[in-house]
C-alpha cells in the first residue's frame, strides 16, 4: 500500500476529504503522516483526531527559504512516503525541493490552470468574466502552478456568483477531484509521455 504524507496550512478541508477517503476504505494508501507549516493550523486537529501522526514545521521560524525547506524534507522524508501532497500548503518550495520529490508531488490549485496561477484565483475568474472555472491537480515543478496536469473539474460561473460562492463551489469539486487523483496514482495508473500525464480511467 502506498504512503501518504498531506502538507498543510490551514483549516485542511482537503485533507480531510483524503483521510475519509482512506478510512473508508474507498483510497487504497496509508495516511503516514499530515505535516503543517502552522501550529494553529485546524487541520492538525482533524488529523489527530483520525488517529494520522501529526508534524509542524513552522514557517516562522526560519530565517531563509532555503533551510525551511531543508527542515521540511527531513520531516517528510521520516515517514518514506510514495506520494506527497499539497493539500492548501501555502508556501513555495524551492527548486530542489520540489526537484527532490519528482514524480511523486501533487497540488490541487483552485482554478483551471494555466488559467489564473497563485493568489486570489476566485476573484481573479471573476474580474476576467469567464463563465467556466474550476480546480487542477497536477504534478509539482520549479514552475509554479506549471506542472503536468493530471485532471480536472468544471464548474459553471453564474451573474450572481460573489468570490464567497464560487469558491464554496469549486472546493466541492476539490474535495472529489483529488482522492480519485490519489487512487489512481496509487494504482499506478498515471504515467508521463512527453512530459504529459495519460491516466487509465476508470
Amino acid at each position: 500500500m502506498k504512503r501518504l504524507v498531506i502538507l498543510i496550512s490551514g483549516r485542511g478541508s482537503n485533507m480531510a476529504a483524503l483521510l475519509e477517503a482512506s478510512a473508508s476504505g474507498e483510497l487504497p494508501v496509508f495516511p503516514a503522516a499530515v505535516i503543517s507549516s502552522s501550529s494553529d493550523a485546524g487541520g492538525l486537529r482533524i488529523a489527530g483526531a483520525l488517529g494520522v501522526e501529526t508534524r509542524v514545521v513552522d514557517h516562522a521560524s526560519f530565517d531563509c527559504r532555503a533551510a525551511f525547506d531543508e527542515a521540511l524534507a527531513g520531516t517528510i522524508d521520516d515517514f518514506s512516503p510514495d506520494l506527497v501532497i499539497l493539500a492548501g500548503f501555502m508556501w513555495i518550495l524551492g527548486d530542489e525541493f520540489v526537484r527532490h520529490y519528482a514524480g511523486r508531488l501533487v497540488n490541487i490549485h483552485p482554478s483551471l490552470l494555466p488559467a489564473f496561477p497563485g493568489r486570489d484565483t476566485h476573484r481573479r475568474a471573476l474580474a476576467e468574466g469567464v463563465r467556466f472555472h474550476g480546480c487542477t491537480a497536477h504534478f509539482v515543478t520549479p514552475d509554479l502552478d506549471r506542472g503536468p496536469i493530471i485532471a480536472q473539474a468544471v464548474v459553471p460561473v453564474f451573474d450572481s456568483d460573489d468570490e464567497t460562492s464560487l469558491a464554496s463551489r469549486v472546493l466541492e469539486e476539490e474535495h472529489k477531484l483529488l482522492p480519485r487523483v490519489v487512487r489512481w496514482f496509487a494504482e499506478g495508473r498515471l504515467r508521463m509521455v512527453g512530459g504529459r500525464v495519460c491516466v487509465d480511467v476508470d
